[in-house]
């Protein structure tokens, strides 16, 4: 074979080697770029979603957290107004034939529980918007069990036939049911308010806050209302709070008016039920001026009974005085009641026949 004959024959092409992988060819830049972005976009939207999430959860939390305050609270007033509260002036305003030891071992019993009360309430899980409603709670509730237990302290000594040492322990018992009127003040105008506040920060809807009203009644301020509810005398007509001054002293009841309608004792009073401010009028028949005069009301024979007690200051030998006793609570509705005005007895006064007056009557709806 000649030179030019191996230059006519068909060359061999040798390709390029592939890769030993045997894969497609890398990818460009661009596409590199867009998956990048694909998966931060990715990453971006898993880290939105857990933010969103664990702020939801946080917001749920402290959303239940206020929920969980409120409702604990309302029960620990419900169960102070209506398990001590509410038995406790029950109690007071007929002790019936308990004695003085009885009578103080039973406001004892209401004192532990109001310390209970207030021992769950220094326990209470509190959120930092709470926190200026937890403090104001804790005094009310620290004011009930201290009012409880001043009164129970001093109630044998109020009972005492020592009248120095009873009148003294009356005027601190009607001193310390100051400690109730606080307690309900101090939960109306700061506890509540706290609460509904925090509540309405956060837009926490649907919630009922619990109102509070441990104390019945302004009369309970009164040295009177508490000597009449213990069955002693408080002072009145003596001199230099001694003996009684010479010469005779007394009452006597003129007449007992409800709205325009004067009562009758010997025929059935028929009284509108709005009307509840009862007008007693009566005179002072001794020899002496007057201090410190009682004036007791009593509707019994329905329901619970109630009892209104008003001091006038004083009435000066002769003259007539005026005493308007506003019930605080409604009366029974188409029920025969007995009403009972009663001018308490000062020292001194031996004749009482005309210091009570009686009425049968019914309140009604028109």
């Amino acid at each position: 074979m000649s030179f030019f004959d191996e230059d006519d024959e068909p060359r061999t092409r040798v390709r390029p080697r592939r890769p030993a992988g045997g894969g497609a060819a890398p990818p460009d830049r661009r596409t590199v770029l867009i998956r990048q972005a694909v998966l931060f976009g990715g990453f971006l939207v898993i880290a939105i979603l857990l933010i969103f999430v664990v702020h939801s959860c946080q917001q749920s939390a402290k959303e239940n957290a206020l929920k969980d305050y409120n409702r604990e609270v309302a029960s620990i007033v419900r169960e102070s107004d209506t398990q001590v509260g509410r038995p406790f002036f029950e109690l007071m305003r007929d002790p019936g034939s308990e004695s003085a030891a009885d009578l103080e071992t039973t406001i004892n019993g209401y004192r532990g529980q109001a310390e209970q009360q207030y021992e769950q309430a220094k326990r209470l899980d509190v959120p930092d918007e709470m926190v200026g409603a937890q403090r104001s709670f804790l005094i009310t509730m620290e004011e009930r069990r201290d009012g409880l237990a001043a009164i129970a302290s001093r109630v044998r000594s109020a009972l005492s036939d020592d009248p120095e040492a009873a009148g003294q322990a009356i005027g601190q018992i009607a001193g310390a049911m100051q400690l109730f009127l606080v307690s309900d003040v101090i939960h109306e105008t700061r506890t509540y308010p706290f609460i509904r506040d925090a509540l309405a920060d956060a837009e926490v809807g649907g919630q009922t806050i619990q109102k509070s009203q441990f104390f019945p009644g302004a009369q309970w301020l009164d040295e009177g209302t508490v000597a009449d509810a213990l069955g002693q005398q408080a002072a009145g007509g003596t001199v230099d709070g001694g003996e009684p001054a010479p010469g005779l002293h007394g009452h006597g009841i003129d007449s007992v008016a409800v709205g325009d309608l004067t009562l009758q004792p010997d025929a059935p009073n028929r009284i509108p039920v709005t009307a509840t401010e009862f007008l007693v009028t009566f005179t002072n028949q001794g020899e002496n001026d007057e201090a410190n005069v009682q004036v007791v009301l009593r509707i019994e024979g329905a329901g619970q009974p109630i009892r209104v007690v008003r001091t006038v200051d004083s009435v000066p030998q002769g003259t007539t005085a005026e005493a308007t006793l506003a019930l605080d609570e409604p009366p029974p509705i188409d029920q025969p009641v007995t009403i009972r005005v009663e001018v308490r007895p000062v020292p001194g006064e031996e004749m009482t026949d005309n210091n009570i007056a009686q009425y049968d009557a019914v309140f009604t709806q028109q």
